[in-house]
This record gives C-alpha cells, structure tokens and sequence, in this order.
C-alpha cells in the first residue's frame, strides 16, 4: 500500500482515517491523542527506550512502543485503559526511584519533562528502595556542567550530538544498571570534542545538562560600585527572552530588557549588532580582497564559536579558509575595553563586559587567550545565557513586561537592520553581501535565490551575477551537512566564495541558551524558530538603515579611530587567528585527520 494513502484505524473505538506509514504515536498526535513519552523526539531516531509510549493493540498479547510501530489498516489501538495507565506508572515510578530528590533546587525544576510526567500520570509517592546511582559530577568545560545522576538514559542528547550536530562527543558507557552517557574514554568535557553548542541541554528532558552559569558572579559584580559594568544584548536574545515570562514567540524586547538591564545596576548597555555592524565591515572587506586576488576561497564565516571548535578539531587543514574576524559580541567587547576604555580614562581593571547571548559556546568563547585584550584582560569577562538573565530579572522582582522602555546608550547602541538578521540562518552571508556589493562591486545586492544543494542535504546555494562578476555562496544550517560540505571545499569539488556555518539549527536563534519554551513545546519548535526568525527581519524590516557601512556610529569609529578595515588596529582589536586543536591526547596528531575523514 502507498505510504501517502489514507487508512483506517481505530482509536479508543472511534474510526479516524489517516495517512499510511506513520507510527502509532504520530498518527494519534495529528488525530489529537497526545499520549506520554520521556526518549522519542521528532527531530530524532527512534530510540524505544524508554516504554512510556506504550499502548495496546487489539490481537496482540503484548503492549507495543507507539514510537516505533508503525500503523496498520483496521488496526484498533487504546491509548488509556486502566491496564495500560498502571503499566505507564510502574515504568515511570522504576525511573523516578532511581533519580535524586532535590527537584525543588533542580536547575530544571518548572521546566522538566520527568517531572511534568509524573505530574500527568498522577505519580504522588515512590513505592522502590534499593541502590540509586551516584556519579561525579563533571563541571569541567567552561560552558556545560554534565550531571549523570539526573540522566534517564532517554538517549536524546546522544542522538542529537550524533545525528543533529554529527560531532559524537557523547555515549553510551557499560552495561545495565551502570549504564551512563559519557564522553569518550570517560574524558573530562573540556578534554573531549565537545563544541559547547548545548544542544544537549535544549534537548535534555531533565537536568543531566545544564550551562555553567555565572549569574551569582554577576550579581556581585553589579552589586559593587567601583565597577563600570557594560551589557550587551545579542540580536536572538531580545526576541526569544518573552518566552521565559509567558509571552509569545516572536515579540521584540529591546527597549524592556535594555531598561531592565539598567534597573539591575548596569551601567551601559549596548547593542551587540552595533558588533555585528563592525564584523560585516570587516568581513566584507576580507571578502573582497580574497576574491580580487583569488586567494583562500571560499571564505568561511567564523562568527560561531562552536563552528570554530568543530573546524579547529575536525577540519584544521580548512583553518586558512576561516575569515579572521571575531564574532560580534568579541568585536563589541574589544572596543568597549580598547576604544571607549582609552578614551573615557577608565581604568581596565575596574571595566566589566557581560554579554547577554542565546549561545552557551559564547562562555567558552570568552575564556579564549586568542580573544583577550591584554595577557590578563579578557575582552569578554562573562556571558549569559537568555535564560540566566532571565532568572537574574525575575529574581530581582523586575517585571519585564511592564518595563518602561529605553535606549541603548550611545556611540554603541546604533546598528543597521543588516546587524539584526546575523542571528538566523543565512543572516550573516546576506548581511555581508549587503555591504560587500555596494562597496566593492557599486552595485546593490540582488534578491537571494536559493536553492537547496542536491549533493549535500541542508545546504542552501545560490549565485549572485553583478555585471561580469559572480559570486558563488552556501549556507549551512546546522551542523549536520557541515562536514561533507567541507569535504567538498577540500576535493574542490564546488566552488563557492563565501560559505555561512552555524552550529545551530536555524543559526543564533536555536541556541543551546535560549528559554526552554521551545524543549517543553517540541512539536512546535519549528514555529518557535519561524517566528524567531520572522521577528529579525522585522526589526531589519523597521529600520531606516538596512546596510552596515551606512550606520553612522561605525562610520565616526573608523574616521575617528580604526581608520580603514583592515587597518592595522583594526586587526589588532577585531581579527584573531585560530589553530588545530587535538581533543584527546590518546589520538596521535598525525591520524586525526584520517579518523575523520575517509579519503
């Protein structure tokens, strides 16, 4: 029977048609059946782990995973008989006796699948005692704490770094009851491949991952008065952090979080796509000089640290091809302390950056040496997560949506609504190319047209013809066709000139930092990210200036100070350079390349 013809089945006894080749779990989703389910995800394998999914079927002595079985025509399926609801119960109650109970001071405490779960199967007591698993907890890398005594072994976050990300820095480890998810060889998460994207933490059910927060440290630090403390805000952010106060996807708050900002003691906030203004000069300048000498294409964006780490670990020979410009939150940090500092009289040490970012990489961008000011300076001192302001703002009592809106502070708060989009997919190359064409081809940028790649899955293409010049591009959403697109740039098997990779799907918005709305609600995580990236646009949309060399603050900063891009301040203050980087010390430097790349 065709996959695209429509069935009949029965569910709880009533007749439904629908679409053959679903599994039971999806076809009573679209019939409005939600039934519960701790390991299946929709954008990932099938794993059939868990067995809350469990349903009947009407001729079968056995319960059946409705994750994994696919429907049948006259297949009558119950989704809640008593049998089936005790049977749920005491698979749930096994997990639960087996996880720690400290969910009042959980990380993840309102925001937990297990915990909602229980809540929905009427879990009220825990009924086993016995051995309960007790793990180290490894606190290791600058940006993601692992807690394998939260873990359900639900299989997610393996799947999503495998599957998703392809970079496999976790799995599974041992047999049974002492199966736990771990890196490689049971390396710390700082000595492993781990790119920092947190992925693993929107994904997880529970709180085996969280970010390494810093928010008490911050506190302090505003809480102190000899400080001149600095925030910026990442283009995502202000159009993600509603969801953490129960509003709706989508919605700009700029001007709220800028005037909660301040009400917390901060006393500059600045705009992070004033950064990003810089990054796009600075990168269409380097754009145009690799391609009028036809040196070093295509020229890979570098904006994404967790992009960078993934190139510096399992793409090293393509460094070369890496454009040389920070991101734009190391950009904003560099000349808050190198500018700004100097020109106010500050004193560096009393200076403190907090960048305020969708992205949990962002924090171990910040701990980069290749990225500090001076030896002991860094540009970026910390970085939160939108849903570590989130916390801080309504821990403060600060109702964000009741904030009387205000500015960004000058000569930093201007950007252009090019600056606004470098958080989506596709932002940062069209954004470029905005300022590229106009100043080194005199001509306008012509509507993108993209197509997607028939080689490479999830690559968009597209060639943009300027009188005799063509410019050839590709953009990778997320990580997962990342690496055979390189493998192409490295077999020449394509010529593109300019190739955007974000770690993330749907670039900064999809951040491993961004409000856990989107985790809880994964069948509309899809919407979210739309509604995200629509918001960007409309900001880019509402302001006058849609070009980056047209904002009038960056143009006084290169007259009075930077000079030209790609000045020699300039690329002291807003270049860097990176370098190969072996994850294990077991693996012999020379066959890394060989282990991930079949020739």
């Amino acid at each position: 029977m065709n996959s695209q013809e429509n069935i009949t089945i029965f569910i709880n006894g009533t007749k439904y048609q629908t679409q053959n080749g679903q599994s039971i779990m999806q076809a009573a989703d679209h019939l409005g059946y939600s039934i519960p389910r701790l390991c299946y995800h929709p954008q990932l394998s099938v794993e059939g782990a868990c067995r809350i999914c469990i349903v009947e079927i009407e001729g079968m002595k056995e319960f059946q995973a409705s994750c994994s079985y696919p429907i049948q025509d006259g297949m009558r399926i119950h989704t809640n008989t008593t049998e089936l609801r005790q049977a749920r119960r005491d698979i749930l109650e096994l997990i639960l006796d087996n996880h720690p109970l400290d969910c009042h001071t959980c990380p993840k405490n309102g925001n937990c699948e297990l915990q909602r779960l229980a809540n929905i199967l009427g879990i009220e007591e825990r009924h086993f005692e016995g051995e309960r698993k007790q793990y180290p907890i490894d606190d290791s890398s600058p940006a993601i704490i692992r807690n394998p005594n939260n873990c359900i072994l639900c299989g997610r976050c393996v799947r999503v770094c495998s599957e998703t990300q392809q970079i496999h820095a976790i799995g599974y480890a041992h047999r049974g009851f002492k199966t736990v998810v771990m890196p490689s060889y049971n390396q710390a998460f700082d000595k492993s491949v781990c790119i920092n994207c947190g992925q693993c933490i929107n994904i997880c059910p529970t709180a085996a991952f969280t970010e390494k927060k810093q928010t008490d440290e911050v506190i302090r630090i505003l809480n102190n008065k000899d400080n001149i403390t600095i925030a910026q805000i990442a283009p995502s952010v202000r159009i993600a952090i509603g969801e953490s106060f129960g509003i709706e996807s989508g919605h700009n708050f700029q001007q709220e979080l800028t005037a909660a900002l301040k009400a917390l003691g901060f006393d500059y906030v600045f705009d992070t796509q004033f950064g990003a203004d810089m990054t796009i000069m600075e990168e269409a300048a380097e754009l145009a000089e690799r391609y009028f000498k036809g040196e070093n294409l295509p020229l890979i964006t570098s904006c994404c640290p967790s992009w960078v780490k993934t190139a510096e670990q399992f793409h090293p020979d393509l460094l070369p091809h890496l454009s040389s410009c920070r991101s734009p939150m190391a950009m904003l940090a560099s000349l808050t302390k190198g500018y700004l500092a100097k020109k106010n009289h500050w004193d560096l040490t009393k200076v403190v950056n907090i960048a305020i970012t969708p992205c949990t990489a962002k924090k171990f961008e910040s701990s980069r040496e290749e990225l500090f000011l001076e030896k002991d300076i860094r540009c970026i001192d910390y970085a939160l997560t939108t849903r570590e302001i989130s916390w801080i703002i309504k821990s403060s009592g600060i109702d964000l949506s009741r904030m009387k809106g205000q500015d960004f502070d000058n000569p930093m708060g201007i950007s252009s609504g090019a600056a606004s989009i470098v958080g989506t997919s596709g932002g940062v190359i069209e954004a470029t190319l905005r300022t590229f064409c106009e100043k080194y081809l005199d001509s306008a940028l012509p509507p993108l047209q993209y197509h997607e790649s028939r080689t490479t899955k999830g690559i968009k293409e597209a060639t943009i013809v300027i009188n005799d010049k063509k410019i050839n591009i590709a953009v990778a959403n997320g990580l997962k066709s990342t690496h055979s697109l390189m493998d192409e740039i490295r077999r020449q098997k394509k010529h593109y000139d300019f190739v955007e990779i974000m770690a993330c799907p749907g670039g900064c918005i999809g951040g491993g930092g961004q409000p856990y709305a989107a985790s809880l609600n994964f069948f509309d995580q899809e919407k979210i990210l739309q509604k995200r990236s629509q918001a960007l646009y409309a900001i880019d949309s509402s302001i006058n200036i849609h070009k980056s060399h047209e904002n009038p603050a960056v143009q006084q900063l290169y007259k009075e100070f930077l000079g030209t891009p790609l000045s020699e301040l300039a690329n002291k203050l807003l270049h860097t350079q990176y370098s190969q980087k072996i994850p294990c010390g077991i693996i012999p430097k020379e066959v890394i390349y060989d282990i991930n790349h079949s020739k």
